[in-house]
């Protein structure tokens, strides 16, 4: 009910015939640009703060510009973006509006290479000078570099202690900047290892530059540069000479997906998005492997390369539950498989009662897990039915057999967001005034006080818009009892891999847990794991532990729901509420091959993460309480 930030979408395009090709037979050259603008849209749920472009233009003559980029802010900025674009094409003539070789020789962002970027920002930098791609230029065309990437490093501070301890000075203390000087500083290294090779061959003028540009190899610079990434990512780069990647970390945290044909060769951040802008098969589409990088050269080969040896394997899995395009045939699947999974937890908080039982979601990414409920609940409805009948014996009546078969599963739409308003965006006051405008309750009533109102959501995490409108909407329904049904489990820890959830306030399960503590006079488990804590902060990352799991370690998942519920419950509430979370391994029965579930269990999957929940407890503990 509270969206999530997520940073961020990637798409990637590199056309392998000539812009006449295009003009030919799809009767336009911008054939790759209004591919790149399909693939943008299509991943519009994946940031909604920022859109940028870049493109190469690989024929371009000296004194001509060969590398282009456009950026905007706003969740606008697609259009504007492309509408930018758009514009140096608008005083054409039809003939040169589609003469391929006029826009070769003559237009901006008539190129063969082209790279997108959508952004949601979770660190709280903002503005144009943060939104991807990052550009790096150089009078080598080898040279310039423009990156963009879907991540989030948990290590920045020592990169950044290391590179400036040599000399090198990034434009800013972020991580987009320290990658883009980190692969930046090795790819200059490559064109010089490369130059000294062309020289020693007797080479001189253009057939230098030529021989660069040639054998250029960007795994070695990527194996160099990325070797200390701690983090999610998939980052993509183009280099002005034409040549592109995009790499993934070795733990799988983040997605990529890329297809080639004999005309394009495209890489994106979803499935879905490549399947509906090529109009392709799921089966043609490949997942880029973690550690492994996607590499094209110059002269449009691609080849798929080891970059980092793959570490344990944790894909997001928040990815499947809420991020991903659910139209994905896998997360289609599994988000159904969730909300069957919650069956048994549903029926035992309604007390097996679905015939005085309205089921509905909120809020709409929680749609297909609530056609997993529904379809559970048949299942569960028609094993009573059976039993029914069998216990009429041979003779039952047509009254006595109406009776059962008329029973349904009774589903409605009873909340509708009418408001496009992210609750995350705004912060502290605002984000909670916010919350309480998305939500108009549906026409119509429930009979007062006799049916219970089950409500799937995706995920819970903070609460604010339960608290702040939510429940008392439903509460004037009229139900018995609201039962909200959270198809992930209990969110109790931060993501630092580009999700925006990063202090331990932020958790209504945390709060829970604190409060349980104190109610029960256990504050001694509070100052344990806070010195614990404390005691590891000089100790490597490597050797850090996760000692926040000790505050959740005295309490069941029900005890800690029930605390959610007390303080989640506005005053004056009618109903009684109830909610029920996803047990962890009904996560991992519906998600099999994503079992990054840090968020819940606490086991994340680089030191990193560790190190900066540390630091997260900490701060939190220093700023509540006086150890």
């Amino acid at each position: 009910m509270e969206p999530l930030k997520h940073e961020c979408g990637v798409a990637m395009i590199r056309l392998l015939k000539p812009l006449e090709y295009y003009e030919a037979k799809y009767g336009t050259w911008m054939y790759g640009l209004n591919k790149l603008y399909l693939l943008m849209e299509k991943q519009h749920n994946r940031g909604q703060e920022g859109a940028g472009l870049a493109c190469v233009k690989m024929e371009a003559n000296p004194g001509e510009e060969y590398m282009f980029r456009e950026r905007a802010l706003g969740s606008g900025a697609i259009t504007e973006i492309f509408g930018t674009v758009q514009s140096h094409f608008k005083d054409l003539t039809p003939q040169q509006l589609h003469d391929a070789d006029y826009a070769k020789r003559v237009l901006p962002f008539a190129g063969e290479l082209y790279m997108g970027h959508l952004r949601y920002s979770t660190t709280g930098k903002s503005g144009i000078s943060y939104v991807h791609p990052f550009l790096r230029r150089n009078n080598w065309r080898a040279k310039n570099l423009a990156l963009c990437g879907n991540f989030n490093l948990t290590n920045v501070d020592e990169i950044f202690a290391r590179i400036t301890a040599i000399g090198q000075h990034p434009r800013a203390y972020a991580d987009t900047f320290i990658m883009l000087e980190q692969v930046g500083h090795r790819l200059d290294r490559e064109a010089e290892r490369l130059f000294n090779l062309a020289e020693a061959e007797g080479l001189t003028g253009m057939d230098v530059t030529h021989y660069i540009e040639e054998h250029i190899d960007l795994a070695n610079v990527l194996r160099t540069s990325s070797r200390e990434w701690d983090g999610g990512y998939v980052m993509c780069g183009v280099t002005g000479s034409g040549e592109s990647f995009a790499v993934r970390d070795p733990w799988g945290i983040r997605p990529a997906f890329w297809y080639q044909d004999d005309e394009v060769a495209v890489l994106a951040s979803e499935r879905p998005v490549i399947q509906t802008a090529f109009n392709v098969q799921v089966e043609s589409i490949h997942e880029l492997k973690p550690g492994q990088a996607l590499l094209i050269n110059k002269a449009g080969h691609l080849r798929t390369v080891q970059i980092n040896k793959p570490r344990q394997f944790k894909p997001c899995s928040f990815e499947r539950i809420y991020f991903s395009r659910g139209s994905d045939v896998d997360i289609y699947r599994e988000r159904k498989l969730l909300g069957e999974k919650l069956i048994p937890r549903i029926l035992k908080a309604i007390d097996g009662d679905v015939d005085h039982s309205v089921f509905s979601f909120i809020p709409n990414t929680a749609e297909v897990a609530f056609y997993g409920m529904l379809q559970g609940l048949d299942e569960y409805l028609n094993e009573e039915k059976v039993r029914q009948i069998a216990a009429l014996g041979h003779s039952p009546s047509h009254e006595e057999l109406e009776r059962i078969l008329s029973r349904r599963i009774r589903s409605e739409k009873v909340a509708i967001k009418d408001i496009k308003l992210r609750t995350v965006i705004a912060e502290g006051n605002g984000r909670a005034a916010r919350a309480a405008r998305v939500c108009a309750i549906a026409d119509g009533r429930l009979p007062a006080g006799v049916d219970n109102l089950v409500i799937i959501d995706d995920s819970i995490v903070r609460g604010t818009t339960l608290r702040q409108s939510i429940i008392s909407i439903l509460d004037r329904l009229g139900p018995k009892k609201i039962v909200i049904v959270s198809s992930s489990p209990q969110v109790r820890y931060p993501d630092y891999y580009g999700i925006d959830m990063a202090k331990m306030s932020e958790f209504i399960a945390f709060k829970a847990a604190i409060e349980l503590l104190k109610e029960r006079d256990m504050k001694d488990v509070i100052a344990a794991a806070y010195r614990k804590s404390k005691d590891q902060m000089d100790l490597p990352k490597e050797q850090m532990v996760n000692y926040v799991k000790e505050i959740y370690a005295p309490f069941t998942d029900e005890e800690i729901s029930a605390k959610m519920v007390e303080l989640l419950t506005p005053a004056g509430t009618r109903a009684q509420v109830e909610i029920v979370y996803q047990p962890l391994e009904g996560l991992h029965e519906a998600c099999p091959n994503h079992p990054g579930d840090w968020y819940f269990s606490g086991d994340y999957p680089t030191p990193g993460g560790v190190k900066l929940l540390n630091k997260a407890f900490i701060d939190y503990i220093e700023q509540v309480y006086q150890f």
